[in-house]
């Protein structure tokens, strides 16, 4: 984690706990890296906005020259707030936009992702070109909440129904040449390699697409028992099957990528502070609790996923096992859940935590901020910090006000 003690101290003291602090280096870095992904015949990598829209964010990825992936009519909203041109940001949602006249008249892309979207798309805009989001029939993920494929996802339109597809696309004179699939979230890069070559044999099937989106799902390290993606090397795999599969049909397909928590989930930490310590006797457990919990990263919780946590002592003491949970009144805040099973608690071997003591939860660029349980037992959202290659913290979100909690309440 990018967050040494001294640092952390001067986060708590100028902005309180608990904090979400972003590194920019960190930002940039990952970005490169993800533009560096091999390609045979054009690239473009968006991002996932989802995983953390905040305007500083957006605004850096759209200088290093990344689009979007908006989830939603909102994310489009927020994506041109923060400089993204039209033309850049592609509209993919669950919900039939209600905005979609508006997001096409500006220049917006749409990627249908039912057959009901494709039909609304369709009778609004006769002749026009638009994306396809199909489901492969294959899905990989962490849990099934993280699956985004395969027969028991709502995601897209199922790979059988394709004879459907292009009867719309006629009957409304709508061409597709884009095509977009994603399978999940912390995908195992075999299973990556080989969707990719199942996207191409459906996008066989629609002549006029030129464009392939992949989607993300690329697995990074939050703690060391994980075992990230290797983006060069599945980058190779798949410019192989393009180059493939132009010599199979003659055309040479765009590829398009679309990363969230591999651009920004190790660029993030909160900064949290141990408010009590208690046991459950000889046989039972120590608890430390910390003024964050899933008001700030709900993963644990939801996923049984993992997060690093770091106890940074200032003095010598000694280790033991602890469970982090956070301040809710709520069985389910456990900040270290077995792997893969939120029920399970999973003591951390740490410095003992003291009343008072800096804690550092890690991985928390992605799915935290963006995916917060704010307001529960009324606790304010927490503030955002950017911490730039100066050595600057620069405010990006204030914390909430009690006032601010209570503003859309009516006295009635």
């Amino acid at each position: 984690m990018f967050l040494t003690q001294p640092l952390a101290a001067a986060v708590r003291e100028r902005f309180g706990t608990p904090c979400y602090v972003y590194d920019r280096a960190s930002l940039e870095a990952a970005a490169r890296q993800a533009l560096a992904f091999p390609n045979a015949f054009g690239f473009t990598l968006r991002y996932a906005m989802k995983a953390n829209p905040n305007h500083a964010i957006l605004k850096l990825f759209h200088a290093l020259g990344l689009h979007i992936d908006a989830s939603s009519d909102h994310e489009v909203e927020r994506a041109l707030r923060a400089g993204f041109e039209p033309g850049k940001i592609q509209l993919t949602s669950q919900a039939p936009s209600k905005n979609l006249k508006a997001h096409i008249e500006r220049g917006v892309l749409y990627n249908a992702c039912s057959l009901t979207q494709l039909e609304n798309f369709g009778k609004l805009f006769p002749g026009r070109e638009l994306s396809v989001r199909i489901n492969p029939g294959l899905g990989s993920g962490s849990t099934n909440r993280t699956n985004v494929g395969g027969p028991g996802s709502s995601f897209g339109i199922w790979h059988e129904h394709l004879e459907n597809v292009r009867a719309l696309a006629a009957r409304h004179g709508v061409k597709v040449t884009r095509m977009h699939s994603h399978i999940g979230s912390g995908t195992d890069p075999v299973v990556w390699k080989r969707v990719a070559r199942m996207s191409l044999g459906i996008a066989g099937q629609l002549p006029d697409v030129r464009v392939l989106n992949l989607g993300g799902g690329f697995k990074i390290a939050r703690v060391p028992a994980d075992k990230a993606t290797d983006l060069l090397d599945v980058g190779e795999h798949v410019r192989q099957e393009f180059t493939d599969f132009k010599q199979r049909t003659g055309r040479a397909l765009h590829l398009e990528i679309e990363p969230g928590t591999a651009l920004v989930a190790n660029a993030g930490c909160i900064v949290a502070s141990v408010i009590d310590v208690v046991d459950t006797g000889k046989d039972g457990y120590l608890f430390a609790k910390l003024d964050t919990g899933m008001n700030e990263v709900t993963r644990p919780s939801l996923y049984g996923a993992q997060h690093p946590i770091d106890v940074l002592a200032t003095d010598e003491r000694g280790s033991a096992k602890v469970v982090f949970v956070g301040p809710c009144c709520e069985s389910g805040d456990i900040l270290t859940p077995a792997p893969g099973d939120p029920e399970a608690l999973a003591p951390r071997d740490v410095p003992r935590p003291h009343i008072g003591d800096l804690v550092v939860l890690g991985g928390a660029g992605a799915y935290c901020a963006a995916m917060s349980t704010i307001n529960y037992n009324s606790y304010p959202q927490a503030p955002e910090v950017m911490h730039d290659p100066d050595g600057t913290l620069r405010l990006v979100r204030k914390r909430q006000t009690f006032e601010q909690v209570l503003a859309n309440e009516t006295s009635e």
